[in-house]
Formats: structure tokens, sequence, C-alpha cells
């Protein structure tokens, strides 16, 4: 969808004439003879760009644009004027925070080259920000049998490494007679799938290569 460009000038001859001028530019005109009329249409359209002449009757561009700035500070606002006194000026750039500021006559190129500019801003300014960083450092924190498996991987290192073999059983490396102790370690409390508890398996002589197998 084609971003909204918002023009407000009291002269509606010269409202036509910059749609004519811009009829070709890729956005979607919108235009608005009073600060009020604007401000109506700021209300239910999301707007990008704001193009507003300076000398209007009741609120002038730059006291509108000081206004859109309150209200929808993600709006690029741009002055366009034809006879502005430096006080205009100096308003303006101060308290509406313009992006620019052009003078009458303009050529279709300047000010399309200028409003393709501030949508580019635009469009930065209303992008998403990337969520925060997550607060949390470090390892997640262990529980009771995750602190057990710790505490025996720093005594035994390599001692939590699981070899399967082609029948599926646990082929442990390494264990001697401290078998049965290391088994009712790691099983003790551990909850079965029938949500009982499980038991250390009986002690068995490892073989003299040292390899038990332990079939799950």
């Amino acid at each position: 969808m084609k971003p909204n460009v918002l023009f407000v000038d009291d002269e509606p001859q010269v409202l036509e004439s910059l749609r004519a001028l811009l009829r070709k530019e890729p956005f979607r005109i919108l235009t608005a003879e009073s600060a009020a009329a604007a401000l109506e249409i700021l209300a239910r359209e999301s707007v990008a760009v704001v193009v507003s002449d300076e000398r209007m009757p009741g609120v002038s561009g730059s006291e509108l644009l000081t206004k859109v700035k309150e209200l929808y500070p993600s709006t690029v606002r741009i002055m366009l004027t034809g006879q502005a006194s430096l006080d205009a000026v100096v308003r303006a750039i101060n308290e509406g925070e313009i992006y620019r500021f052009l003078s009458k006559p303009l050529k279709s190129d300047e000010l399309g080259a200028a409003v393709r500019r501030a949508l580019e801003i635009a469009a930065t300014a209303r992008a998403p920000e990337p969520p925060p960083p997550s607060s949390h450092r470090g390892p997640p924190p262990s529980t009771p049998r995750g602190a057990a498996i710790d505490e025996l991987e720093a005594e035994h290192p390599g001692i939590t490494r699981i070899e399967l073999s082609e029948g599926g059983a646990i082929v442990i490396e390494g264990l001697d007679d401290d078998f049965s102790d290391v088994i009712a370690a790691l099983g003790d409390g551990a909850p079965s799938p029938n949500g009982r508890k499980t038991s250390p398996p009986p002690r068995r002589s490892a073989p003299d290569d040292h390899r038990v197998r332990v079939n799950r």
C-alpha cells in the first residue's frame, strides 16, 4: 500500500497543481485547506509526511507542524512557502523540527525528491524496535537431578557421555567396582514412564575391558 503524504495550503488551486505535479510519484496524495482540516485527516489516516504552507489564515504552517510534532512525532514535516519571514523559519525549525524548508515556486523533481527522502526517514522512524536482550546470563539453573549429574561429571570426567549399542543398550566405559554406586546416584529417585521410582540395578561384575552394558 502506498504511503500517505498530506499537503496543506489555503489555496485550492495550489493543491490541485501539487496533485498534478506529483501524480506519478509512489505515494498517495491527501490535501487539506486549513490546519483544522489537516488535523482531522491526521486523526483518521496514517500519514507519513506533512507538507504545509506557512501563510494560512488562522493557524500558520509553523504552528500546525509544531502540533503535528506533538501528536504524531514519527510523521516527517516539510514547510512550503513563497514569502516566509525569518521568524517563521526559526519557529518552524526550533519548535516544529521540520525536515526541510522549501521555497515557491518549486520544480517537480525538487519537491518529489524531498518527499521521497522524507518517506524513507518516516519508514525508519516507524520500524519496530528489536526486542531487548535477555537479562538472563549464564546457563539455566540446574534441577536436583541435573545437579547430581554435574557433580558426577566433575568427579569422573566423561562419565555422562552415553554410547548406545545396536540393540539399544547403554554402554558405559571406564568403570570398575564403583559401578553400582554410580548407577545408584544416577537413578536415585528418577521417575519411570509409569510414574514409579526406579531402583538401582543389581551389581554386576565388569568384564576385563571395563565395558558394562545396561539394558534400558
